[in-house]
């Protein structure tokens, strides 16, 4: 896989809000699944406790609403991701079909573990954000574009965003895969390896 096929300077698609502050791994994905074999499968467990607990009350969760269903970018509040540093939080809101993350901020660890994913996650302040959530809930159907190149949310209102010039760059070059610049780089790999006894066996 080049890089050139995994550059990404836009994604778009319907958004979804999750308003709450310090919403943590644990309830993106609960700690029962972290015992799964492979990734596969968590994407129908995202926020099961909370969709749970809501459901007892006669409240929906955005995740279980039905206007939301399909929706691609997902709107938060601030220190999104906190808590554990398990990469399944990132990895069942991908497979539940989530591309890109809009907050006011969120936990460093959960931020790089999306990068990683190819999952662009860019910020606001908090009185866009609530411009935002205000937009996405009136009309779940419409259509949002968050473009990487110029740093804009763009859909029923537009809006300027951030993100770190270094994830930006990754993404714009297709270099955010980890797995993908290890392979591309086998050659000096082996070399360095070549020279490092623990490896070699010379000691």
């Amino acid at each position: 896989m080049t890089a050139d096929s995994l550059i990404i300077t836009s994604v778009s698609g319907r958004g979804i809000p999750l308003r709450g502050n310090d919403i943590d791994t644990d309830r993106i994905i609960p700690a029962r699944y972290l015992r799964c074999v492979t990734f596969d499968g968590l994407g129908e467990h995202a926020f099961e406790d909370d969709r749970r607990g809501l459901k007892a009350k006669n409240q929906i969760h955005s995740f279980e609403n039905p206007d939301f269903q399909g929706a691609s970018i997902l709107f938060v509040d601030k220190n999104f991701g906190c808590g554990s540093s398990r990469e399944h939080a990132p990895q069942a809101l991908m497979r539940w079909g989530i591309k890109a993350i809009l907050g006011v901020s969120f936990a460093e660890i959960f931020f790089g573990n999306c990068v990683s994913l190819g999952i662009p996650c860019v910020t606001v302040d908090e009185a866009t954000a609530q411009k935002l959530f205000q937009a996405v809930e009136s009309n779940p159907s419409a259509n949002w574009t968050l473009d990487l190149n110029t740093l804009q949310i763009s859909g029923t209102i537009n809006e300027t965003v951030i993100m770190p010039a270094g994830p930006q760059s990754q993404f714009q070059s297709g270099q955010w895969n980890p797995m993908n610049e290890l392979l591309s780089h086998l050659p000096e790999v082996d070399e360095v390896a070549a020279h490092l006894p623990y490896v070699s066996g010379r000691w």
